[in-house]
């Protein structure tokens, strides 16, 4: 994606009630239940599904939860030394999963959470209706001088996210041999911000984003047509010049999780829900300004039909 902020170190933030030094997973309602702690990553869709699985942790389990906010290398660190149970939306990281589950082996999949991850270079709908061929990436050269901005000199800009996000985009400038530039926005919210604004004044804008998005239920963006993905076409970062692979998005847990955590390891792995689903919760944080905690009990309150199945029989 998901991408992501808040680059350097493990901040932790407690949400409901601190726990010991101890790890202490197990147990459930009237049998002192243990703390989960949950690796944050930061963007909303990410925090809307910890939302959701910390609320039914904390309101149908009877957990307390503490939340690990950290970039995506950073929480993979949490399952060695102890400060991470749970990633609830992985995108792919197969350095990670080798290092974390196949070497060190302190970390195993959880399965998927059932959100389709997509990343691409986009443009907002408005450019596509006036330059019907810009969705070629063959094209985008010839409308390098739309793109020009302050930050990209004579080059066209590419605006990207945060520098922590783990992204192909400045070797696919160079390797398919385009006048851009990478220039970063920042954060998620940034990019976000650009997009509406680029939409509303119908300003010029190329840039990397993704799917599941809260913004797609507000705005249209269309997706540049990249050379397509083959297995292995990313093989070298370096060399890369085919589009993002599709991400079938998945959990990762400590392997002491997995083993102690009861009822609420049962209960993150059975977690499988949408792309929609996802958009809802973050899409009510965003624009309907709830709180994390508010936008998690509307969804749980009106989906039971969809969560009930992820609960542990008693």
């Amino acid at each position: 994606m998901r991408v992501r902020l808040l680059a350097g170190v493990l901040t932790i933030a407690l949400a409901l009630t601190a726990c010991s030094g101890s790890s202490d997973n197990a147990g459930g309602p009237g049998g002192g239940a243990g703390t989960v702690r949950l690796a944050i990553n930061p963007w909303i869709g990410y925090e809307a599904s910890a939302a959701v699985v910390e609320y039914l942790l904390v309101h149908e389990l009877g957990y307390k939860v503490q939340r690990v906010e950290a970039v995506e290398a950073d929480s993979w660190k949490g399952f060695e030394n102890g400060k991470v149970d749970a990633i609830l939306e992985n995108w792919a990281h197969p350095e990670l999963k080798k290092e974390y589950i196949d070497e060190k082996k302190v970390a195993l999949t959880a399965g998927e959470d059932g959100n389709k991850g997509v990343i691409g270079w986009y443009v907002p709908e408005w450019m596509v209706k006036q330059y019907p061929d810009i969705t070629d990436y063959h094209k985008l050269a010839d409308y390098k001088s739309l793109f020009q901005t302050a930050a990209s000199g004579d080059m066209g800009q590419f605006l990207a996210g945060d520098k922590s996000y783990v992204t192909n985009d400045a070797a696919l400038i160079k390797n398919l041999d385009l006048p851009f530039k990478v220039v970063y926005a920042g954060s998620e919210d940034a990019l976000i911000k650009a997009a509406q604004e680029a939409t509303k004044n119908k300003t010029p804008l190329l840039m990397y984003f993704y799917e599941p998005q809260w913004l797609f239920n507000q705005l249209k963006l269309v997706k540049i047509n990249l050379p397509p993905y083959a297995i292995g076409c990313d093989a070298d970062p370096n060399k890369v010049k085919c589009d993002y692979p599709p991400y079938l998005l998945d959990k990762i847990v400590s392997k002491k999780f997995a083993a102690e955590g009861g009822k609420a390891y049962e209960l993150i792995k059975n977690f499988v829900w949408t792309n929609d689903d996802q958009n809802s919760v973050a899409y009510d944080m965003a624009v309907g300004k709830l709180s994390a905690q508010a936008a998690a009990q509307k969804w749980v309150e009106q989906n039971k039909i969809v969560w009930q199945d992820w609960i542990p029989a008693a």
